[in-house]
């Protein structure tokens, strides 16, 4: 667990700008900067930062927050990892060690997997660089390959212990669970038999997007054809192979900078490319790409440049990924490599300033690609030509964009010497049967839905038939918590005492026992009656760093909301008093219209039970309610004479 005193200390430090700008262009906008949301689609900018403030709020998905809620949201992190990542960037000392059976009790399962998996890179890292066996065998072969020690650093390279069990004894000597090495798969455990996954080999540790190690590789040093090259970790908890790129730790900050990305198949293949000085890589490890991947690099840049084996293998699969890239709104080239070169080979045959000016030579998109690959074989062959001419055409009929749709049918048109207009009607063919398709599952949906039982009206969820009164009495109380603006005079003493906005709203709400039906309103109206005398309570700052991301999510959008001006206040051409200089006028005003609409809320449903006492011909239920009826008749009477006129002094 994190201690309250370093929680404070981390987000103190981490300030949002500092934090959102490592993921996101910000442009000044005033007192704010705004971006590009990293969390949807968007064209136009509607992700706003409030550096004062110290949240985000996008206008368009309606995400919003702290800097601790941006980096669970970006990083799906828990509200501990964030904080942990927190601390990592900005140099706060978090102690990690599992120290004691009570404190490993209190850590979960996930994060006790992630300590397991940073304890082993340690070790296996430690072993590389200090024991013999390390670096005659492990480190020997990294520098045969031509890795320098910076890249080994960099990425946290190891070797494992050729032996049985060797790992696992030093990893249980330090305190480490046997359940969690086999959840991790370091560890292989069968009845009484207990063996190291990686023993013998050269390790590289598969960090997150964090900088967390949540898997490992490891490749074997033996020429025995019987035992697999590489070896990987199984999926777990932490770990999910279709969701991770090898390499988008240390790629991500120059993925943003550079507006590009490489992707390449192996762990090898990025080590080379960052000792060329391309850092904007990530391998998809060996795995066929996937859709959850190519998000993952959309995060960062729209644009990805794939750089797979100059064999068969690798042409089919960059062919394999185009079309999946390209239905993600992305921008894809190809950079194809010479026969039977692979991009680690390659990219060490060569300097860097020749790499880069080969890639700027040959990246291609992809239907130069495609064309370029296949048209030597169909050229007086004219059902192998149309062939290849539906396959480009399906390509571009995945883009979701128009105009770059439009671009590609031109770019094919003028390289496969067809008439535009036979492509856009290939295309609207296309598009045609997919809407079919998808329509047919949308009913196949539908017909599923409907056999599902339905779910009675007294467990669906309460609506809120106050969340627009609700939400501007918290953003009042939020601004203005201790603001002493009201004087009211002792009948009794003659004395005048002055009372906060705070103590005045909350006193409001409790002495007509008003509760909203949204636990988050109670759940910060209960922390500010806590607090109503406590004047070192800041709202702003314990609500938006409040560890439930509900509550400090709900905050940042309050405070992001723009307050407008009534009408009632303001003439065109008249001096327009601030917010906080009204305060006296607008905050009975509000707390008068949240008890007026509780009455007509109460009003509909006492006359709801008027007309079923009516039909159920029950005299005593209908008079106690006509009773009720009249009685609220007369409040709500009063609450309208006093709206807009009612004042404290």
């Amino acid at each position: 667990m994190i201690d309250q005193a370093t929680i404070e200390r981390i987000i103190d430090a981490a300030h949002i700008s500092d934090v959102v700008s490592e993921f996101v262009t910000l442009k000044k906008r005033g007192v704010n900067q705004l971006g590009l949301c990293p969390f949807h689609n968007e064209k136009t900018p509607s992700f706003t930062v409030s550096p004062a403030k110290g949240i985000f709020k996008c206008f368009g998905c309606g995400k919003g927050g702290n800097s601790v809620n941006f980096i669970m949201e970006l990083e799906q992190l828990s509200y501990p990892d964030a904080l942990r990542w927190l601390a990592k960037k900005f140099h706060i000392e978090i102690e990690e060690k599992e120290e004691s059976q009570e404190e490993k009790a209190l850590k979960d399962e996930r994060e006790s997997m992630m300590i397991v998996s940073a304890f082993a890179q340690k070790y296996f890292s430690r072993f590389l660089l200090k024991e013999n066996e390390g670096r005659t065998i492990g480190l020997s072969y990294l520098r045969e390959r031509g890795i320098r020690d910076d890249i080994i650093t960099k990425f946290e390279l190891g070797y494992c212990p050729d032996g049985k069990d060797t790992f696992t004894q030093a990893a249980q000597r330090e305190g480490y669970k046997m359940d969690f090495l086999e959840k991790t798969g370091l560890t292989i455990k069968r009845d009484d038999w207990v063996r190291d996954r990686f023993g013998g080999r050269v390790i590289f540790p598969v960090h997150n997007v964090a900088g967390r190690v949540i898997a490992f590789g490891g490749r074997t040093l033996t020429n025995d054809k019987k035992v697999a090259k590489y070896l990987n970790s199984p999926e777990s908890e932490i770990y999910h192979k279709g969701r991770t790129l090898y390499g988008i730790y240390q790629a991500k900050r120059q993925m943003t900078n550079q507006d590009k990305c490489y992707l390449v198949e192996g762990y090898t293949d990025v080590l080379s490319f960052h000792m060329a000085g391309i850092e904007n890589v990530v391998a998809s490890s060996g795995t066929s790409l996937t859709i959850d991947q190519i998000r993952l690099i959309r995060r960062f840049t729209p644009n990805i440049t794939i750089v797979y084996d100059g064999d068969d293998a690798g042409i089919k699969a960059s062919l394999r990924g185009i079309d999946m890239v390209l239905e993600e709104g992305i921008n894809v080239k190809v950079l194809p490599l010479p026969r039977g070169e692979d991009p680690d080979t390659f990219a060490r045959s060569m300097s860097a300033s020749q790499l880069a000016e080969y890639i700027k030579t040959n990246e291609t998109d992809f239907i130069k690609f495609k064309t370029q690959l296949l048209m030597g074989t169909v050229e007086n062959d004219p059902i192998s030509k149309a062939r290849l001419i539906n396959d480009i055409v399906r390509s571009i009929s995945v883009i979701p964009d128009n105009i770059t749709r439009t671009i590609y049918i031109k770019e094919c048109s003028r390289l496969m010497d067809v008439q535009e207009e036979v492509l856009y009607t290939e295309i609207r063919k296309i598009q045609n049967k997919q809407s079919e398709d998808q329509t047919r599952k949308d009913l196949q949906a539908l017909q599923v839905q409907a056999a599902k039982p339905v779910v009675p009206a007294a467990e669906k969820k309460t609506a809120n038939p106050f969340e627009t009164e609700e939400r501007e009495i918290l953003r009042i109380l939020l601004k203005y918590f201790h603001h002493e603006v009201f004087e009211i005079e002792d009948e009794a003493t003659k004395e005048i005492h002055t009372y906060t906005v705070g103590f005045y709203v909350l006193s409001e709400l409790q002495n007509d026992g008003l509760v909203s039906v949204n636990p988050i309103v109670r759940t910060m109206i209960g922390a500010m009656e806590q607090n109503v005398d406590n004047k070192d309570f800041d709202p702003i700052k314990f609500f938006t760093q409040y560890p439930d991301q509900e509550v400090s999510q709900y905050t940042s959008n309050l405070l992001a909301e723009k307050y407008i001006e009534s009408k009632r206040w303001s003439k065109s051409g008249a001096f327009i008093e601030t917010e906080a200089e009204l305060l006296y006028l607008l905050v009975p005003k509000l707390i008068q219209e949240y008890k007026l609409k509780n009455v007509k809320v109460l009003l509909k449903k006492i006359e709801h039970q008027i007309n079923e006492a009516n039909k159920n011909n029950d005299s005593e239920k209908f008079m106690e309610y006509m009773t009720q009826f009249q009685n609220l008749k007369k409040v709500m009477k009063e609450l309208s004479e006093q709206l807009g006129f009612r004042t404290i002094s």
